[in-house]
C-alpha cells in the first residue's frame, strides 16, 4: 500500500535501513535532524541528494547507540556540517563518535527542544553501552522511531500508544532465524531480550496502539537473512488493512521516500 508524500510541515524519510546502515531523515517547520548515521559521509550526502535535501539545512544527529550500522558517519558528518550530535554518555564514552567538540549529553526519558521540534529519549533493552530512541513532536503530531531493541517494556507501550505515526523495527522471522546460517551464539543475541524484535514481537506491540490515532507504520531494520518484505508486507496488511492505517516496508539500499503526517 503507498503511503501519500504530499509536502505537508512535518515528514519523515529513511536513507536506509538494516545491518549495513541506518539513518532517519526528520523535517518540520525549519527544523531538520537525522537520527543515526550508520553511513559514510560521501553515502549519507549521495542520499540526501536522492531525497533532494539539502545538507546545509540539517540542524542535528541524535544517535541512538554505538553500533556501526547506527553510527559509522555520524561524528564525521558532524565535523563537516559543524552540527551538534546528541547522545547518551554511555554512547560518547564508546568513543564511536571520534573528535567531537559539539557533542550534547541525552539522558533517557529525557526532554529535548530543538527548534520546531519536541524530543523524548526512551530506554530501550538492546546490547549496547546507553541505547535510547526517540519520540518527535510537532504541532501535537507525534512520530516514534523505535528499532534495536529485544524486548517491548512497559515504558515503550506507553510512548508508541501515544504517536501518531511509527517507525518499527521487525528484524527477523524467529523461525527463519533459528532454521538459518547464523552461528547459535549469534540466533542466541539476535533472538534475545537484549537483541532485535521479532515480527511477532513487533505486530503484539501494534495490536495494542489506538488505530483511531495511528496513520501510518513503517516496519525497519529488517534482516536480509532472517525476514523477508513480502511476509512483513502480508502481516501489516492483515493487522492493518482494515484499520485505515497505512503501512510501508524500509529497505537497506533505498529506505524510504518522504511520507507525511498530516
Amino acid at each position: 500500500m503507498a503511503i501519500s508524500t504530499s509536502s505537508h510541515l512535518f515528514k519523515v524519510a529513511s536513507l536506509g535501513s538494516g545491518s549495513k546502515g541506518n539513518a532517519t531523515l526528520i523535517s518540520a517547520g525549519s527544523t531538520n535532524i537525522l537520527i543515526d548515521c550508520g553511513f559514510t559521509v560521501k553515502e549519507t550526502l549521495k542520499r540526501f541528494e536522492l531525497l533532494e535535501f539539502d545538507s546545509a539545512n540539517l540542524n542535528a544527529i541524535l544517535v541512538t547507540h554505538e553500533h556501526q550500522d547506527h553510527i559509522k558517519g555520524a561524528g564525521a558528518l558532524s565535523r563537516r556540517l559543524k552540527i551538534p550530535v546528541y547522545a547518551t554518555q554511555g554512547t560518547y564514552l564508546s568513543g564511536k563518535l571520534g573528535e567531537c567538540k559539539l557533542y550534547q549529553r541525552v539522558s533517557p526519558f529525557d526532554y529535548l527542544q530543538l527548534n520546531d521540534l519536541s524530543i523524548e529519549s526512551f530506554s530501550v533493552p538492546h546490547d549496547a553501552r546507553e541505547p535510547c530512541q526517540f519520540v518527535i513532536e510537532y504541532q501535537a503530531k507525534r512520530l516514534g522511531v523505535v528499532s534495536d531493541l529485544g524486548s517491548i517494556t512497559l515504558p515503550i507501550v506507553e510512548k508508541m500508544q501515544s504517536c501518531h505515526a511509527l517507525l518499527l523495527e521487525m528484524n527477523h522471522d524467529y523461525e527463519m532465524l533459528m532454521a538459518g546460517p547464523y552461528p547459535y551464539s549469534l540466533k542466541q543475541r539476535v533472538g534475545g531480550s537484549l537483541g532485535h524484535l521479532n515480527n511477532q514481537q513487533s505486530i503484539e506491540l501494534l495490536q495494542k496502539l489506538n488505530y483511531d490515532k495511528l496513520e501510518f507504520v513503517v516496519a525497519t531494520h529488517l534482516s536480509e537473512q532472517n525476514n523477508c518484505p513480502e511476509l512483513v508486507t502480508k502481516l501489516l496488511e492483515n493487522n492493518l488493512g482494515n484499520n485505515n492505517v497505512r503501512y510501508e516496508v524500509a529497505c537497506q539500499q533505498k529506505g524510504i521516500s518522504w511520507l507525511t503526517i498530516n
